[in-house]
């Protein structure tokens, strides 16, 4: 028995475990699923049950509403008995006696008439019916009282039936009905021949090229002018300018459209006074027009200044543009003053305090976004009519400026007037962002054929000449609309724009930079002219040919782009500086259609600066120089003949590591800078990606570097941009350049003087001809004589030199200066061309006849040999004939670079101690390389917007360049001194 009971229990567990395991599963297994039900599927007695989703009975002598949502009693059955049961009420049929329910449904009564279908009393024409008592008791017969329509009365059935009313005023001579020949429209009664029936209630959709009958305007034109004309009703006078508004302010020769009916009744009204002292605002019309004057614009938009000032900084800092709205709906009722700033002429849905930057004044305001036509169509079903004022404030004595409006769709006979210039403007005011309802051919219920959207909302304003208090002229609403064809909806979308924009009169600061260019564009055409003097001064030639002109346009070229260049970054600068710090505003930036000129003269500046740059480095890839060798053989080696057995005494062969170590040194001196380009890029990068110095380029008035990344940005003024960029590339390459000459050069090493003290160690001069007859010359003779000698030697030399033990390096003895610019004749020149025609490798096979043993052809060697003797008898004075005298020159002749005195029987070689044999190098034309730079940079970032970008793409054009200039210029040496480019490291 014990051993028994832990079975049976055991037995039990399993049985309500598996009970408990089966269940669980089949409740989390179980899917609910409910039949589809729809209230116009139930039955005659079923109504839709809201709550179950289902359909239910009703209850006894009960059917289903007109909406099929619930149940009401069958004809002739009253309701009675309300309960809380699923059929909340019941239904009691009414006796013989008082067969008629009552119209509330809840009692039984006797009609003085017959029945209408639905079991209630029914009166006759113009009777109502009464089945109360004052007191609300059930009368046991109900009665018909006629209403009285004429006069005192005047009263009519209201709608329900239940009531007499005063008719509508219009019917009240008239026994409340409107008879012939009367004419009935709107709810209106207009006597005969008031108005024209007459009317053209199409809306002509211009952009469609075609026009459709609006089911809006054929119900209501007529209706609201005739109300506007013969009852100055205010409403229908706004409803009928709303539609003159619907139909783009248009109007033709015919007066019989909404435009034209408006302007109709608004002449009709001119003998009245005027509203507000305004003469284009009628009585009891809405003001659409500002009149067809010509010229009248010009006077509405620029005579008279805003009595309002604006300041960016300071005590008096305003910079709110308050705007205002009367709002009104299609019908004409005046809804509300609406102020703007929200999202009421701002159809884009962006943040609140992004679109209150638009109403800041200054800050140039653009948004721009793609809407859902479907979507426009369910969130404005009517259109809404705004006519804009601008606050200018005063407390109690509060003052409203009127906005006028330029609509670009408006038609005169079919043709755009508002498209033009401001002569031939039609200024108007009221308008409308989204029209979804004059579309509608048939019915008002049915879907548009064509809406209508203002797809372009411009605000403009414009700053008085000469102004320091910051005023401006009245605001400019200026408004595109676009015509949409509804195809399919869903998948439609339509572009939508709204900015605010800022302008003042550029007239007087283009006229100041046309006169800068012109005077500074006279005075670089002289200043090349003296260029091309001296060139054929340098050149030998006094013929005025076709290379003679060529040669002053690239001259003018380069100095054209610098005159281009100096005023656009001075203009530049010039806005940044004055737009940004000014406290009343007195100056706007130019609008993006005024800068199209700027664009051009920075375009041509670095058309022109291209031309200057490629120029010189075409002459630096091709100067003609020449490595002289002064080293002498110290001693004669001896040599046996092999046919004679005999011993012959010769010079010791001179090396030619020296010219090689020289010529490398100079070519790697071709493209050395005297700014690192790569440190300038990443500078100005920092600047103005890092620090923020972009945002000075924005067009707004505020200086600040940090802005918010939620906060609104405006686009980037052009002007300001290449201002910017241009100022800080040409400071930080001016400060690079004067690191580099004052510290680095003085302190650390200075290339170009190393090239000079490097041809002196080494015995080496260099003859450069940089023109026919105009060169430089580097005296490197040492003043020991020799320079292959060994290291012990060498330090000695070294060391007498600087104790003064030795004389000095320079040409003349007693002097130190190495280096000339020379002036040669042309007798010299033309024995060097002699010399040189022989060392030439043009037509000719390479130098090189076996590339292992790399041996110069004898030919050659000895025109080698010829040439380093000619020249250092020159430098010796050895040829009377082509002897030379060392001058200094003028100081006018530094400035202006050219020569006075003519090397007709001597060369001149004038002292340089500036190294401007530097000049055939990139290290002496930084300034052409640093301006090319800082356009090549501006201009691309121009067309891309891309600081980034445009940093990469110079990057890549220095290296392009440097690249160019190396290769070209190690051939070059290659072929002029016969340097084997093996040796070139």
């Amino acid at each position: 028995m014990a051993t028994g009971t832990p079975l049976v229990l055991d037995r039990q567990m399993f049985c309500f475990t598996l009970f408990y395991v089966i269940h669980t599963h089949l409740f989390h297994c179980q899917q609910f699923l409910i039949p589809f039900k729809d209230p116009s599927g139930c039955g005659v007695n079923e109504f839709f049950d809201i709550s179950s989703l289902s359909c239910a009975k009703c209850g006894a002598n009960q059917r289903k509403s007109s909406s099929g949502l619930s149940c009401i009693c069958q004809t002739g059955y009253k309701t009675k008995h309300f309960s809380s049961n699923k059929v909340p009420f019941t239904c009691e049929q009414c006796p013989p006696d008082k067969p008629a329910v009552t119209k509330d449904g809840f009692g039984c009564i006797r009609c003085p008439g017959r029945l209408d279908d639905n079991g209630n009393c029914q009166c006759p024409s113009g009777n109502i019916l009464v089945e109360r008592d004052i007191n609300g008791t059930f009368f046991d017969e109900a009665s018909c009282e006629a209403c009285i329509g004429d006069s005192p009365a005047f009263t009519a059935p209201n709608s329900n039936g239940d009531r007499c009313e005063r008719c509508q005023a219009t019917f009240s001579n008239t026994f409340c009905t409107c008879q012939s020949p009367n004419v009935q429209a709107g709810g209106l009664c207009f006597p005969p021949g008031s108005f024209s029936t007459n009317v053209n209630p199409s809306v002509s959709y211009a952009q469609l090229a075609f026009s459709i009958q609006s089911a809006w305007f054929v119900e209501n034109l007529y209706s609201s002018a005739a109300a506007c004309l013969v009852f100055s009703n205010l409403t229908a006078c706004q409803a009928l300018g709303n539609m003159c508004v619907m139909n783009m302010h248009s109007f033709t020769g015919l007066s019989t459209d909404a435009c034209g009916l408006f302007n109709t009744i608004s002449r009709s009204k001119a003998a009245l006074s005027s509203v507000q002292d305004i003469s284009y605002w009628r009585a009891n019309l809405p003001w659409l027009y500002y009149g067809d004057e010509p010229g009248l614009a010009g006077q509405v938009l620029q005579n008279k200044p805003v009595p309002l000032s604006f300041s960016f900084r300071g005590t008096k800092k305003n910079t709110d543009i308050q705007l205002l709205a009367a709002v009104y709906n299609v019908r004409g009722d005046f809804l509300r003053w609406d102020p703007i700033g929200g999202n009421n002429l701002q159809l884009c849905p962006e943040q609140a305090f992004k679109q209150a930057a638009a109403f800041s004044f200054g800050t140039t305001y653009q948004e721009t976004c793609e809407l859902s036509v479907a979507e426009l169509l369910t969130t404005h079903p009517e259109p809404l009519f705004y006519d804009v004022f601008m606050d200018l404030g005063g407390g109690d004595n509060r003052k409203l400026l009127p906005l006028p409006t330029l609509v670009q769709n408006q038609q005169y006979n079919g043709q755009f007037i508002n498209q033009g210039s401001m002569q031939n403007w039609y200024l108007s005011r009221r308008i409308f962002l989204v029209d979804t309802l004059s579309g509608r051919e048939k019915t008002l219920s049915s879907l548009p054929k064509v809406i209508r959207v203002a797809t372009s909302i411009k605000i403009r304003f414009q700053l008085v000449p000469r102004t320091q208090e910051g005023q401006i002229y009245p605001p400019l609403v200026s408004v595109s609309y676009t015509d949409v064809l509804i195809k399919e909806a869903n998948s439609q979308t339509l572009p939508v724009t709204f900015s605010v924009e800022y302008e003042m009169d550029q007239s007087e600061a283009r006229t100041k930079t046309d006169t800068a260019l012109g005077v500074l564009g006279g005075l670089a055409a002289l200043y090349s002219i003296l260029k091309t003097v001296s060139w054929k001064r340098r050149i030998a030639s006094p013929l005025i040919d076709m290379e003679t002109m060529l040669k002053f346009l690239l001259f003018y070229a380069g100095d054209l782009a610098n005159v281009f260049f100096a005023v656009t970054v001075g203009t530049g600068l010039y806005w940044l500086i004055f737009y940004k710090a000014q406290q009343f505003v007195s100056v706007l930036l130019p609008l993006p259609a005024q800068e199209e000129q700027f664009e051009t003269y920075i375009g041509c500046a670095f058309a022109l600066k291209a031309v200057q740059f490629l120029n010189k480095l075409i002459l630096q890839v091709t100067v003609d120089v020449f490595l002289i060798d002064w080293e002498r053989p110290r001693s004669k080696a001896s040599r046996t003949v092999p046919a004679t057995k005999e011993t012959k005494q010769e010079p010791s062969p001179v090396s030619i590591w020296r010219t090689y170590f020289v010529a490398n040194e100079w070519n790697e001196l071709q493209t050395v800078r005297k700014i690192s380009p790569t440190f300038q890029i990443m500078a100005v990068l920092f600047f103005l990606e890092v620090l923020g110095f972009s945002n000075l380029a924005l067009r707004d008035p505020w200086s600040t570097l940090e802005r918010s990344p939620a906060a609104y940005t405006p686009p980037y003024s052009l002007i300001l941009r290449y201002g910017l960029a241009a100022t800080l590339w040409i400071c930080i390459g001016l400060l690079q350049v004067i690191f580099f000459t004052v510290f680095y050069e003085h302190f650390v090493e200075d290339k170009i003087r190393q090239f000079v003290d490097l041809c002196s160690v080494s015995n080496i001069s260099v003859l450069l001809f940089s023109h026919r007859c105009f060169g430089y010359y580097i005296h490197g003779r040492s003043v020991h004589g020799h320079a292959d000698t060994n290291m012990e030697e060498m330090n000695n030399n070294l060391k007498r030199e600087r104790e003064s033990l030795c004389g000095q390096r320079g040409l003349l003895s007693n002097t130190d200066i190495q280096t000339f610019q020379v002036s040669f004749t042309n007798r010299l020149r033309l024995q060097y061309d002699r010399i040189q025609d022989s060392l030439s490798r043009r037509n000719r096979p390479s130098r090189l006849i076996d590339a292992s043993a790399a041996n110069l052809s004898e030919l050659q060697f000895k025109a080698y040999n010829t040439m380093n003797h000619f020249l250092a008898s020159v430098i010796d004075h050895a040829h009377p004939e082509m002897d030379y005298i060392v001058k200094d020159k003028l100081t006018l002749e530094r400035v202006i670079g050219m020569e006075f005195l003519e090397p007709i029987d001597k060369s001149i070689f004038y002292n340089d101690e500036r190294h401007s044999f530097s000049d055939v190098l990139f290290y002496g034309n930084e300034a052409t390389l640093l301006i090319f730079d800082t356009l090549f940079f501006c201009v691309v970032d121009l067309g891309s917007q891309n600081f980034v970008l445009a940093a990469v793409l110079t990057y890549l054009q220095q290296a392009m360049f440097r690249f160019i200039r190396n290769t070209l210029g190690r051939r070059n040496l290659v072929n002029k001194t016969l340097v084997d480019q093996r040796f070139l490291i």
